[in-house]
């Protein structure tokens, strides 16, 4: 029994060590790329004329580009945002709490690409358990690629997609 927990305990600490950078913060695992996009333009709850072209305008903006996950928090306006792409690569939105969404991110997006389709709070989060550089992409039609590759190095490229 000793060694069952033993061998448990050591396996759960190898997972998370590939999360984990010091208290509260996180890091990527190599090769893995993190997508994050703030929801469409909205009034209220609902995307307004200009957030469902914007929408549709991120199928156009990831053309190409490999997605494993699409994760969104359960709130309609990500929702509807992320919906146009989960229907045009065939990948269903994957809800994740809008508080503290790194941990699961990283986490689940290990060696994978995928896309955070968020809000100003939870992107900032991210942005600061990631510790990257500012600006967070908070913007409506911001569309931030965060790679990590081979050796855990990262880098953002900075896009905009819809209309200004």
């Amino acid at each position: 029994m000793r060694r069952r927990i033993f061998l448990f305990s050591s396996i759960a600490a190898a997972g998370l060590a590939g999360c984990a950078a010091g208290p509260d913060s996180f890091s990527m695992a190599p090769n893995s790329t993190l997508i994050v996009v703030r929801h469409a333009d909205r009034k209220d709850e609902d995307l307004t004329a200009a957030g469902r072209a914007r929408a549709r305008a991120l199928v156009k903006a990831l053309d190409g580009m490999k997605l494993d996950a699409i994760y969104s928090p359960g709130i309609k306006r990500n929702l509807d945002t992320a919906m146009p792409l989960s229907k045009a690569r065939s990948l269903p939105i994957t809800r994740r709490p809008q508080e503290a969404p790194t941990a699961p991110l990283v986490t689940e997006g290990a060696g994978k690409t995928v896309i955070w389709v968020g809000n100003k709070g939870n992107i900032a989060q991210i942005w600061e358990d990631l510790r990257l550089t500012d600006p967070a992409p908070l913007e409506y039609g911001d569309l931030f690629i965060v790679r990590s590759d081979a050796t855990g190095a990262v880098t953002i490229e900075r896009r905009r997609f819809g209309a200004s």
